[in-house]
């Protein structure tokens, strides 16, 4: 039994988008998913794609073994095993998908330290996120949960905006 860190689980958020990372370069004979050791989508050669159980009509398998979930739902979290038959031999790859659902919507605070305003945007969600602050219509992004303006500057500044982004998922907030 192969021991799986937890920096192997692989993490999508509900309704996004999710592929697999399969990077195959020899030529492919057969392809069967399996979700929890259920099949769930199974390709031979010359045939098309079937799909099986929830992923029928929200997965893509490509011939390179690639497997695509749209709309993710939280019930697609599980462990999930790629079996491939290149003419010579077997092979196995697994993962583990977690699917989270979205952060929550990003608040900012606001507070004086010294002569600097400083800017604070919190998010609750269970992984690092990263947080972006875009200032008026500056093209320009700033990196970091808090972002500092020295307060005889201040008054410039009409709008602050802060990004909360993980994986696709991006959530903004504003304040003037």
């Amino acid at each position: 039994v192969a021991h799986i860190r937890s920096e192997d689980v692989l993490f999508g958020i509900v309704g996004e988008t999710f592929t697999f990372p399969v990077e195959i370069k020899q030529k492919i004979e057969e392809i069967t998913w399996t979700k929890n050791k259920d099949k769930v989508a199974v390709w031979e050669r010359l045939n098309t794609p079937t799909y099986l159980t929830s992923l029928q009509d929200r997965s893509v398998l490509q011939d390179n073994g690639c497997l695509t979930i749209f709309g993710l739902e939280k019930n697609d979290s599980g462990t999930y095993e790629l079996h491939y038959w290149d003419s010579q031999k077997d092979h196995y790859l697994t993962f583990i998908l977690a699917v989270l659902d979205p952060p929550s919507e990003p608040k900012i605070s606001w507070s004086i330290k010294g002569d600097n305003l400083v800017l604070n945007c919190t998010s609750d969600f269970q992984k690092p996120l990263n947080y972006t602050w875009k200032l008026n219509n500056d093209p320009q992004r700033y990196q970091g949960q808090e972002f500092s303006i020295p307060v005889e500057n201040a008054g410039v500044i009409k709008k602050a905006t802060c990004f909360v982004t993980f994986s696709q998922t991006e959530k903004i907030f504003e304040i003037s």
